[in-house]
């Protein structure tokens, strides 16, 4: 009697009997599978985030290195409890805090070579290093600078959500409390008035635009003087 020298089970069986001779078999059961374990070494950029005031404010965020500058933008936010819906910009940055490499909100020329985004571009794929440094623009007409700077790299820790705010100095400044700059350093709120015909300094210069004056045709304009919206 010739018995076969594998079997391969394809279901458990107790008691089995054979048709060879009545032998008894018993299969081996089937072994499950085992679940790969992940093993986790995502680096770990830690940034020092100063504001620029007259106090001594920052926040020490943690963030997984392949971010993107958007999720460190939203993290630098919610840090210190500011509202999105402003443009705002990275700048790759050096020792003395000099503006490089732009990396705008939003991608703004897509036919160059060369069209980095904050959505599109990693952490990883600019910093590597603890003191390189970054100088983050937000809201450019109240121009909130803040000055950021990699201060460690490291592992990421066990059941750690990331981005964090590890470390917390001072109290965060309104986000409304710098003034609004629309007029820059060319022009005196004054200048800017008369420019736009803003001007209240009597109303000589608005007589001007009554009646029948060569300089002013209010058919030809389409409107009135007085429904044009203020710069």
């Amino acid at each position: 009697m010739t018995f076969f020298t594998s079997i391969i089970p394809i279901f458990s069986l107790s008691d089995a009997l054979s048709p060879l001779g009545g032998v008894s078999f018993a299969l081996e059961p089937k072994k499950h599978l085992k679940m790969p374990i992940k093993h986790s070494n995502v680096n770990v950029f830690k940034f020092r985030v100063i504001v620029d005031t007259e106090v001594d404010v920052f926040r020490d965020i943690e963030i997984e290195t392949d971010s993107t500058f958007e999720e460190l933008h939203r993290a630098i936010l919610d840090a210190f409890d500011f509202e999105e819906g402003e443009m705002a910009s990275f700048y790759m940055s050096d020792e003395k805090w000099e503006k490089g490499l732009e990396i705008p909100l939003l991608e703004m020329n897509e036919k160059q070579a060369l069209s980095l985004s904050m959505k599109s571009t990693k952490l990883s794929e600019m910093l590597s290093q603890p003191a390189e440094k970054v100088l983050y623009v937000y809201d450019f007409m109240r121009m909130w600078i803040f000055y950021v700077e990699l201060v460690e790299v490291k592992k990421e820790s066990p059941s750690t959500i990331y981005p964090r705010v590890s470390l917390v100095c001072g109290d965060a400044p309104s986000q409304d409390s710098n003034e609004l700059d629309l007029f820059g350093d060319e022009f005196s709120e004054e200048e800017f008035n008369e420019i736009h015909g803003n001007s209240t300094a009597g109303g000589d210069e608005e007589d001007e635009f009554n009646g029948d004056s060569e300089y002013f045709d209010e058919e030809g304009f389409g409107g009135s003087y007085k429904d044009r919206e203020d710069y």
